[in-house]
């Protein structure tokens, strides 16, 4: 095998745009699609190449860039951009920073989040199969406009590329755009950079210049057509950030759909490209499977779910639920219009219910909080009923407390349990009952007052209302009836 085939990999990913017409606080190359920010992709992306050393050229919102590059990619070498603008600039300084790298030298963009390994690994094989000094990706557009144009020669070899603002009217109707990624040999940029000047329209010192000065000294020059060009665009705005999101998500659906999982509506459905789900998953319409989610095989999620970060088990059903850092467990089912907020652990069997807000509690294997109730800062036993609206009230103006529910406890509707208090074992409590002292195991809680009826209040103090001239009739007609039932007495 020649030196050129097992020629190392440097990567260097541009990240040093401001990113103007996004018009955000957060740098652009931070804006997120698919749970990661772009950057994250490219990272990700990159990362598959296994290359010897990467790069990453900052300078917008420095801090906050160099911070995801630390949190993502550790190994990363960050490199600071200088006052000279351009990509030229950029890349001369990643290469500075690669010290002195000897080999291919592939250049990616951080908002070019689409391009998948497939596409890169073809790309490098073509620059070393070519023996090229300059090899570039390029896409094909119905629409170019924006982009710099790849310019051909007769014979159709690349001749150079030229930027949408120096553009000719005749050389802006060229369809082949250049897609901003290259592999170059280390030594060929090296040598060329140093010759980049800034007579350009932008006053920048344009790394496509590289290409006419490569041409110019003879060395051969590759192109890599990318098989989907919206792959290879970048993103500028918002719209094309919401498109890339969705022409993302679209391949992550149909990833899992291949892999087992039914997605009866991939248009309403986004799932993040960390989320992992088990062969035999059903997911309905209106579901959003974000960030960390596992699902294992056989549940149900949706219509009209949200699950970040959390965990299901294998055959659960949830539905219509808002769910964040929870823990389902198997066959267990969640809602309809069900809240489960960070540390909630439903075990195997349980129910959360409709209209139920959990949060840091452990709800116990077959233990059920049917409807209308808040668990907050709770451990439920097992075999456990809650009757409706059901509420731990666990905190007293200053701190949080727990409650603790044993086994096999059944409560009465319209339960408060006043934190701290522990419910042993086998425990029943009554309606309306509010708990501010232990219950032993087995026992009866009750909070039972003498129900006391005023009469005649309405009418007192309500004169003229239509609820005084309801009772005033009820009582007449109640008067009159039992005179009536005294006279056949």
């Amino acid at each position: 095998m020649s030196e050129a085939h097992t020629a190392p990999l440097a990567v260097i990913v541009l990240a040093a745009g401001q990113g103007t017409r996004m018009r955000s606080r957060l740098p652009k190359v931070l804006h997120p699609i698919g749970g990661r920010p772009l950057l994250g992709h490219v990272l990700h992306t990159a990362a598959t190449l296994s290359p010897a050393r990467i790069a990453v050229v900052v300078r917008h919102e420095r801090d906050r860039v160099a911070q995801t590059v630390a949190e993502l990619s550790p190994d990363a070498v960050v490199v600071d951009q200088d006052e000279v603008p351009g990509t030229g600039r950029a890349v001369e300084l990643g290469l500075d920073g690669l010290d002195d790298f000897a080999g291919d030298v592939l250049v990616l963009s951080a908002d070019v989040p689409l391009l998948e390994s497939v596409t890169l690994d073809a790309l490098v094989a073509t620059h070393r199969e070519r023996a090229a000094s300059v090899t570039l990706l390029s896409a094909v557009l119905p629409d170019p406009t924006g982009y710099g144009r790849v310019l051909r020669d007769a014979s159709g070899d690349v001749e150079r590329i030229v930027e949408q603002k120096d553009a000719t009217d005749h050389e802006a109707e060229v369809d082949e755009i250049n897609a901003g990624v290259y592999v170059f040999r280390a030594d060929a940029l090296r040598r060329h950079l140093s010759k980049v000047g800034r007579g350009n329209a932008q006053g920048e010192k344009y790394l496509t210049d590289v290409v006419s000065l490569a041409r110019r000294a003879g060395e051969r020059i590759a192109v890599g057509i990318a098989p989907d060009p919206a792959a290879a665009l970048g993103v500028n705005d918002r719209a094309q950030l919401a498109e890339a999101a969705r022409l993302l998500n679209a391949r992550t659906v149909r990833r899992w759909q291949l892999a087992g999982v039914s997605v009866l509506d991939p248009a309403t459905t986004w799932i993040d490209v960390d989320a992992t789900l088990e062969a035999d998953v059903t997911v309905m319409p209106n579901t959003q499977i974000l960030r960390a989610t596992t699902i294992a095989a056989g549940a149900t999620i949706g219509p009209d779910t949200s699950l970040v970060d959390c965990e299901v088990g294998e055959d659960a059903v949830v539905r219509r639920t808002d769910a964040t850092l929870a823990v389902i467990g198997a066959r267990a089912n969640v809602g309809p219009f069900a809240y489960l907020r960070a540390g909630t652990v439903l075990a195997a069997d349980g129910k959360i219910g409709t209209f139920v807000e959990t949060k840091n509690s452990t709800i116990g294997e077959g233990s059920k909080v049917p409807h209308l109730s808040y668990i907050g800062d709770t451990t439920i036993g097992r075999g456990v009923n809650l009757g409706a609206g059901a509420i731990t009230a666990n905190y007293d103006d200053i701190a949080k407390h727990r409650t603790e529910i044993g086994d096999e406890v059944h409560s009465g509707s319209h339960n408060v349990f006043v934190a701290p208090v522990r419910i042993g074992d086998g425990a029943k409590t009554g309606a309306g009952a509010v708990i501010r002292k232990d219950v032993p195991a087995g026992a009866l809680a009750l909070s039972v007052a003498p129900q006391r009826n005023v009469e005649g209040w309405v009418e007192n103090n309500r004169p003229g209302t239509a609820a005084a001239d309801a009772a005033a009739r009820a009582r007449s007609a109640q008067e009159s009836g039992d005179g009536t039932q005294r006279q056949d007495g």
